[in-house]
């Protein structure tokens, strides 16, 4: 039928086209090496040109900006300093080398258009590839906006938000626990390494959970995750609206509530009720517990020292996580 055959005869003409100049047909591998290391594709609202990707922008800016709101806090201890930078995010090639070797949850890889490849850069390629993890290439302008004009390097990493626990999950994990269960809650500590550095402590000497306030507190943030070694992927973290509402929610269901205070007189390993269900509350170094956060308190202990005033509240948690494991051995 002369239709098909003009039909064929056109494609005829458009292989010989690309086909000329000696070579045959085909890319011959150009477009699989140039996929080569960029992983799966990723979602819609990953992709910074996609509708999906704007609109979730959207809706994140009108839920950061209601009072009392949920989830991930934009700059909430990640160190950034800027403002599309929020605590998801690693940037710059030796962070996000040391945050892929560290094991942190990966949502998206972000690379920039043209960024110069060196080893860390190659490296970076090759991990996405062996552990199949999403990349998506953008320019530099729009990773200079995702990131707030962060020093990014051409290369950037975004973990997926933090689903925090509930008190309630915590108290169910430790009904099944032969102690009864044990929580430690921090008051004002915001450095989110001791963050991280307290749920490590907390996997090591088997408590149900980390029980942090939704104000004025570390979150789980890419540090966290890296000073935790892994823990946080164990060990879940619970964020009270109200940490005083909570602890006094935790005393009704049997829990025993014991601060840590430098001043205090009592030892934490004469403390009673280390045996049982326990929540351990460690104050920031500088300021301590808050007042009404000690008035929730059954007792209030301290870790003899000599030679300094204070301890880091994550070495503080671990000295008292120690001492908690003796009694219940």
């Amino acid at each position: 039928m002369p239709g098909n055959s003009q039909r064929r005869g056109a494609g005829g003409n458009k292989a010989g086209k690309f086909a000329g100049k000696g070579s045959a047909a085909g890319s011959g591998g150009r477009v699989r090496r140039g996929l080569r290391g960029r992983g799966p594709t990723p979602r819609a609202e990953d992709r910074p040109y996609h509708k999906a990707y704007k609109d979730k922008q959207q809706r994140t800016t009108k839920q950061q900006g209601r009072p009392g709101a949920g989830g991930s806090r934009p700059g909430a201890g990640s160190g950034q300093g800027s403002r599309g930078a929020g605590p998801e995010w690693v940037i710059g090639r030796n962070p996000v080398l040391e945050a892929l070797h560290a094991g942190l949850p990966v949502r998206t890889a972000y690379i920039a258009e043209g960024a110069e490849h060196d080893s860390r850069l190659r490296e970076i390629l090759s991990y996405a590839a062996d552990h199949n993890m999403p990349m998506l290439q953008t320019t530099r302008g729009e990773l200079d906006r995702m990131t707030g004009g962060a020093v990014h390097q051409g290369v950037a990493i975004r973990m997926p938000e933090y689903e925090y626990a509930a008190v309630d999950d915590l108290i169910a994990a430790g009904t099944e626990s032969p102690h009864g269960g044990l929580i430690v809650a921090l008051d004002k500590v915001t450095d989110p390494r001791n963050l991280g550095a307290v749920i490590r402590s907390a996997a090591a000497f088997g408590a149900q959970g980390v029980l942090i306030p939704s104000r004025r507190s570390a979150s789980m943030t890419a540090a966290a995750w890296k000073s935790s070694a892994g823990a946080a992927a164990r060990v879940p973290v619970a964020m009270a609206s109200n940490l005083n509402q909570a602890l006094a929610k935790l005393a009704k269901t049997g829990y025993t509530i014991v601060g840590l205070a430098g001043e205090a007189d009592a030892d934490i390993a004469d403390t009673h009720g280390l045996d049982g269900p326990l929540v351990l509350v460690i104050g920031s170094e500088g300021e301590g517990m808050s007042r009404l956060t000690r008035e929730h308190c059954d007792q209030v202990a301290s870790i003899p020292i000599t030679g300094i005033e204070s301890l880091n509240a994550s070495v503080a948690a671990s000295i008292a996580l120690y001492e908690v494991a003796r009694a219940r051995a």
